[in-house]
């Protein structure tokens, strides 16, 4: 590359440079790890291989947000124990928060992975609101495979493309470092899933969260979901008690 050239190409690379510099001064790192009595997904425990109320987990990740761009990426992981061949489960997501009037908008996609037991890997995609203490969000499946449920990698050629996760979630502080806590969901399973006798459900979380200053809070809640005669101890109602550091 002449002199010349390289003039000509290093100008436009610092104007943009200099462009992405107030993003890249705002961008934010941040971590979690927990430690849980019991890791419930939509209702349902994660560790299917003991019938005690206590199955703890410990899990964690990190959030990367593009400054003021709303863009963010992340991962959350959490130690499992109802596939064979897996222990840990790997999420990754990433999407766009920005405002639309009084309402705080999410959009994004999100892969749940089971290193070592790939039929059970689910691709997602999402769009949340918040009003206030109220967040409604919903969840679609777009890959064939939905948790083990169906899919090629499940071999059940049963299609898991098209469930959905309806959620409606409250958070209000109601004291003090000291925030009150409930939601709903509701799971509606793709045809192929629900015409092989697999019911659509609901499940609760009621319970409340204390913060004590310095990123440290712990978790109480009451979790669990009906179908309990179809799904067994899994949808059972349990205490869960989260302790969580925010690095």
């Amino acid at each position: 590359m002449t002199h010349a050239a390289l003039k000509t190409f290093a100008l436009p690379l610092a104007v943009a440079l200099a462009a992405a510099l107030p993003v890249l001064a705002s961008a934010q790192l941040s971590g979690n790890i927990a430690l849980t009595s019991n890791y419930k997904f939509r209702g349902q425990d994660q560790d299917t291989h003991k019938s005690t109320a206590v199955k703890p987990a410990i899990q964690g990740g990190f959030d990367y947000a593009f400054g003021e761009s709303g863009w963010y990426v992340g991962n959350w992981n959490s130690s499992v124990n109802w596939l064979p061949g897996n222990s840990i489960e790997m999420d990754f997501y990433g999407g766009i928060k920005f405002k639309a009037g009084d309402i705080d908008m999410d959009l994004g996609g999100l892969l749940y992975a089971y290193p070592g037991a790939s039929s059970g890997n689910t691709t997602e995609l999402y769009a949340a609101g918040t009003w206030g203490p109220l967040t409604a969000k919903y969840s679609h499946t777009v890959s064939q495979d939905y948790f083990g449920w169906a899919g090629a990698k499940a071999g059940s050629g049963l299609r898991g493309r098209n469930t959905g996760y309806l959620s409606f979630a409250f958070a209000q502080e109601v004291a003090p470092h000291t925030t009150l806590k409930a939601s709903v969901g509701f799971t509606r399973f793709a045809s192929d899933i629900k015409d092989s006798g697999v019911p659509n459900y609901m499940d609760y979380q009621v319970g409340g969260a204390y913060d004590f200053g310095g990123g440290l809070g712990l978790a109480a809640a009451i979790a669990g979901a009906n179908k309990k005669s179809f799904f067994g101890d899994v949808n059972k109602p349990r205490l869960l008690l989260t302790l969580t550091k925010t690095l």
